[in-house]
């Protein structure tokens, strides 16, 4: 009786081995694009629910809120944000001041970019207590603009009118209406 023999040979798993390495290394730059686009859907979510909190805060309030950058000079929104009751009116929280959240920095690989009506650093999102964008030493100056997101070769706009409502749009979709400035 023949002895039937069972697995593959070296030759056969070498080959295997080659053919499943080309299938990776085709399927990389989408599996990297797609990471890409979650890592910057995430980001997008997280700041515009911490500008809705903003927003909310100051109409439960009835007081001015802010929303600013973390690092020391306030120009990084990547480097996260926290949402406060600025009661000295310099668009920094202080110790005696209300920190209503914070977020951790985000991926290293985000660039940001704003364009608001003021644009001077240290850059802030502000709403008065009927839930308007304002400015940060008066209610009553109305103040909006566009925060920028840009992660590879993706971009995503978040954009705040002067009523304060919030939309998030992307320029290779919504060509009309999704305009705003190029990373810094």
């Amino acid at each position: 009786m023949l002895a039937v023999r069972r697995g593959f040979s070296l030759l056969e798993l070498l080959i295997a081995l080659a053919i499943g390495a080309v299938l990776i290394a085709l399927a990389l730059p989408a599996i990297r694009d797609l990471l890409l686009r979650y890592q910057l859907k995430a980001a997008v979510g997280d700041l515009v629910s911490a500008i809705d909190l903003t927003r909310s805060q100051a109409i439960a309030r009835a007081d001015r809120v802010l929303m600013v950058p973390l690092d020391a000079a306030g120009k990084n929104w990547g480097g996260g944000w926290v949402v406060f009751v600025d009661a000295d009116g310099d668009r920094r929280p202080g110790p005696d001041e209300e920190v209503i959240a914070a977020h951790a920095p985000l991926a290293d690989s985000l660039l940001f970019s704003t364009n608001f009506t003021s644009n001077k650093a240290p850059y802030y999102i502000a709403f008065n207590s009927a839930g308007r964008g304002c400015s940060a030493t008066s209610s009553q100056a109305a103040r909006w603009g566009t925060l920028s997101l840009y992660q590879g070769p993706h971009i995503r706009r978040i954009r705040i009118n002067m009523l304060g409502r919030v939309r998030v749009c992307d320029p290779e979709r919504d060509k009309e209406g999704c305009e705003g400035p190029d990373p810094n």
